[in-house]
């Protein structure tokens, strides 16, 4: 039986080595190629909902934006408190500002993709960059960096929504690790011609792709998935493109509590499964090549089996996933996170297993 396990185990660190080294090599080895600097008009569109310390906070960072042409939609998403106030402040004060008010109705009642909807048909220009109420640019660049990679066939632009750094909090690193684990997925699969998600934390995209798919109509009672899901539907290996430059990202504030976090991953998980087949696959098997990974080793060097050859193939392993992984995390500006990358991996795995059980059980209904 054990003998099984171990040839088991090694069929499990082979399929890590062809993720970690085959897909995300792609863009971990990947050069940063300088995209030539456009001046296509804009449209930045926000969408909030009782988001007032956030929009007071970051939509002057927006209006600061080195670029030649551009506009802010605001959108208030029948918000209760003074986010609407605070908009309506803004479009006094800023002539670029367009503010979409949605109050509820009985057939959209508090759903985002229906205010960005509103949003995206008010929008000015054609090319639409999208970010959340309570993200920020990292520099005045961003709006420059992420249209510079539009082209008349390239449509969609996946970019890296991080998160700010905690100091000492290992909370913190945990939710980096998972965004820079789900970033480095998510672009390697797009570099190998099969997209299958962004973030709307920052993503930019062609008006006409949204109504090529009907916008978010075969998804719109989803309450989630107004970026992962469109983008899955509607991004193709000739229309969509990478922006990871660091002037080209957003940040956001994490959750500071583990409870909160888990809360938030949960609504991620059930979404996924609206993927497409092969994507829900891919990561399925990503994942249960993960855990095999760790119950195998565990249980073949608890058993003394081979031992010499189980350490050195778990030894392998995490050499080449370190690497891997360490030049990702270099390119986002993500490096601190993989000083304890083995702890963080294991801390995830254990996450992720009571994601996908808890999610068998009951579904996610958060708006956000």
């Amino acid at each position: 039986m054990l003998s099984i396990l171990f040839y088991v185990f090694i069929a499990v660190v082979l399929g890590q080595f062809l993720y970690f080294v085959v897909v995300f090599g792609k863009f971990s080895f990947a050069k940063h190629t300088q995209s030539t600097q456009k001046r296509i008009p804009i449209s930045v569109i926000v969408c909030a909902k009782n988001e007032e310390e956030n929009v007071t906070a970051f939509v002057p960072l927006l209006m600061q934006q080195d670029y030649p042409d551009f506009e802010v939609v605001l959108i208030d998403d029948a918000s209760s408190d003074e986010t609407l106030a605070i908009f309506e402040g803004f479009e006094k004060q800023y002539p670029n500002i367009k503010l979409v008010k949605v109050q509820n109705n009985e057939a959209f009642w508090g759903n985002k993709k229906f205010a960005l909807t509103l949003g995206i048909k008010a929008a000015k220009y054609e090319h639409l960059l999208f970010t959340d109420a309570d993200c920020y640019p990292a520099s005045d660049q961003w709006i420059k960096q992420m249209s510079a990679h539009f082209t008349p066939q390239k449509t969609i632009v996946l970019g890296y929504g991080a998160y700010e750094k905690i100091s000492g909090s290992l909370v913190n690193k945990l939710i980096r690790f998972e965004t820079l684990l789900t970033a480095t997925s998510y672009f390697s699969w797009a570099k190998l011609g099969k997209p299958y998600m962004g973030v709307g934390r920052n993503l930019a995209y062609k008006r006409e792709e949204f109504f090529n798919v009907r916008g978010f109509m075969d998804h719109m009672k989803i309450r989630s998935g107004d970026d992962d899901l469109f983008i899955n539907q509607a991004a193709t290996e000739a229309n969509c493109t990478l922006s990871f430059s660091a002037d080209s990202f957003t940040y956001s504030k994490p959750k500071t509590t583990f409870s909160a976090w888990f809360t938030q991953k949960r609504r991620h998980v059930a979404t996924a499964n609206y993927y497409k087949a092969f994507d829900q696959f891919q990561l399925g098997t990503f994942f249960a090549l993960q855990l095999s990974f760790v119950l195998l080793a565990i249980i073949l060097l608890a058993f003394q089996f081979q031992w010499i050859a189980v350490a050195s193939l778990v030894g392998f392993r995490y050499l080449f996933a370190w690497i891997s992984l360490g030049f990702s995390a270099g390119k986002l500006k993500e490096k601190d996170v993989m000083y304890l990358f083995p702890v963080l991996e294991l801390l995830l795995i254990v996450v992720q297993l009571n994601l996908f059980i808890s999610t068998l059980f009951s579904k996610p209904v958060h708006w956000k």
